[in-house]
């Protein structure tokens, strides 16, 4: 019997559990597999060791574990498929196939495009855009960010575009924001961020200090959350993971 193992990332807080919850559930929904959990990377319960047990428990031969990231860094080719090696090793009799985070897909930026016109009714002659990632050491995480921001540039009839990191990755949101203090009438902040939490709430901050102190229009969008675009970017992968069949 086939099972769905969708492998968020966990956080923090409850409600940042909750809300990544309820995405990987309303997906699921429109899923056709017998079994269907949901798990997390780190932080949250129940982690993959419970997850792949309980696909095991309702009796599956065969486990499709889809990690449900933003971007390709080293939770998704490291830390995932080592804990998925583990449990490949304590249960060698299922089938263990491994897809791909959404990672760069061009009806992201639509997405994107809906977020910026929800929070800017117009732009100024002088506008910037900042698309800021979470941040990884990993070089793909820079280049598929910047990707993902030249396809937005490409689409849509937009200022200038630049890409940044909260953590782990240059040029910095603080920096490139502080920078941007110098020449630019309005700074529009997309954060690339599947939901509200911790990070969000630190970009609040530093974007209402500095607005207090240049007098300019400083915008920030909201997460991406749940929205049919990232639903089926997700269907893409698990039905890419199904053909392939790349196993552990």
């Amino acid at each position: 019997m086939k099972a769905l193992l969708l492998i968020c990332h966990g956080s923090r807080t409850q409600a940042g559990t909750e809300k990544a919850r309820e995405f990987a559930e309303q997906c699921m929904r429109h899923i056709d597999y017998p079994i269907k959990e949901v798990c997390f990377l780190e932080l949250s319960e129940p982690d993959i060791a419970k997850g792949v047990e309980s696909c095991v428990q309702q009796g599956a031969t065969s486990i499709c574990a889809i990690p449900v990231l933003l971007l390709t860094a080293a939770h998704a080719k490291e830390d995932i498929p080592g804990e998925l090696e583990i449990q490949q090793s304590r249960f060698p009799h299922i089938e263990f196939s491994y897809g791909k985070p959404f990672g760069v897909h061009e009806s992201i930026s639509s997405l994107l495009w809906e977020r910026i016109t929800e929070a800017a009714d117009s732009f100024k002659e002088k506008s910037l855009i900042l698309l800021v990632g979470r941040g990884s050491s990993d070089p793909d995480v820079k280049r598929d960010l910047k990707s993902i921001a030249d396809q937005l540039e490409n689409n849509y009839s937009i200022p200038q575009i630049e890409t940044c990191f909260l953590t782990a990755a240059q040029p910095s949101f603080e920096e490139v924001l502080r920078l941007a203090g110098w020449g630019y009438e309005q700074v529009i902040v997309v954060p690339y961020l599947l939901f509200p939490g911790i990070l969000l709430s630190g970009m609040k901050k530093v974007i209402t200090e500095q607005a207090r102190e240049t007098g300019q229009e400083l915008i920030l969008c909201e997460a991406l959350g749940y929205h049919p675009v990232l639903q089926e970017v997700l269907l893409t992968r698990i039905d890419e993971t199904q053909r392939q069949q790349t196993v552990v």
